[in-house]
């Protein structure tokens, strides 16, 4: 991606009073976040309280209500767009979820041919096909082993369709299609859903391990590991009226919406946006294997 050259270490991240507000509520409000380069971000807090509200915000996709943020040297919500492109989703649902009919080697073939067409530089384009399709195979082995997704330990090797996937690997898979962009942030919904004690403890120990190797890395979960830097989201969801309890899931479910006018984001004078060619890179972050 144009934005993230190779070697560029992870974004930190700030938020300062940080909100949104749905047609029923606030999903979350009054989140302060400061977070150094390659950090664990650990996003706590009971279901519908705000949390993928506040990850979409975080990564561009949503555009908050109150307060302010940054993700590196780019600004929340002042630069979405360019947010956009250094940031990547994996396990969200409606968003990033996998297709239950098509093999782990369609999934990742699919991913390469549309950052490809979608998110190369035009001079990436020009290259020769031959040269292209090295860097993609390039990318995605690289993206499978911070994953640690080994395809010949999968009942199928590559053809392994993701129905029979365990929920680790699953959540692997997911991982190494949102890092084959080579993302400065990668955002990680649900992580700890439905997993055991065994499996959360390895799903944590593989984010902080990508983490290590320098990617700033925001994770929501339901308990968040002692050496995270934690967000709560709890309280935002104890300020929400009662009877409006599903305040954070009304405000999820208007990302389309949002997300539609973070593309018509007027930027401040530094900033000029080409909105035909973000426009597809952005609608590719939204078709749901993104």
């Amino acid at each position: 991606m144009e934005d993230t050259p190779d070697g560029e270490a992870g974004a930190a991240v700030t938020a300062e009073g940080l909100g949104v507000k749905g047609s029923r509520g606030w999903a979350f409000r009054g989140v302060d976040i400061t977070a150094e380069p390659g950090a664990l971000i650990a996003v706590e807090g009971p279901s519908g309280s705000g949390r993928t509200s506040l990850l979409l915000t975080l990564t561009g996709r949503m555009r908050p209500s109150a307060g302010q943020g940054t993700l590196g040297d780019l600004r929340v919500p002042q630069q979405m767009a360019r947010i956009r492109r250094i940031s990547a989703l994996a396990h969200v649902p409606g968003v990033t979820e996998l297709d239950p009919v098509l093999t782990v080697a369609e999934h990742l073939r699919e991913r390469a041919l549309l950052l490809r067409r979608f998110a190369d530089s035009p001079r990436g384009l020009l290259r020769p096909r031959r040269e292209r399709a090295a860097a993609s195979r390039a990318a995605i082995d690289a993206a499978l082993t911070a994953a640690g997704l080994d395809l010949d330990a999968l009942p199928k090797g590559p053809r392994t369709a993701v129905r029979d996937l365990e929920r680790l690997e699953a959540l692997r898979l997911s991982i190494a299609l949102a890092l084959i962009a080579r993302p400065r942030l990668l955002a990680v919904d649900d992580a700890d859903m439905k997993l055991s004690d065994a499996e959360r403890e390895r799903a944590w120990a593989l984010l902080r391990e990508i983490a290590e190797g320098g990617t700033t890395v925001l994770a929501v979960c339901s308990q968040a590991p002692d050496d995270a830097v934690v967000v709560s989201t709890a309280t935002a969801a104890g300020q929400t009226a009662a009877g409006q309890t599903t305040a954070g899931q009304t405000a999820a479910g208007q990302t389309a919406a949002d997300t539609a006018r973070s593309e018509d984001d007027t930027t401040d004078g530094n900033e000029t946006t080409d909105e035909n060619e973000e426009g597809s890179a952005d609608a590719l972050a939204e078709t749901g294997r993104a």
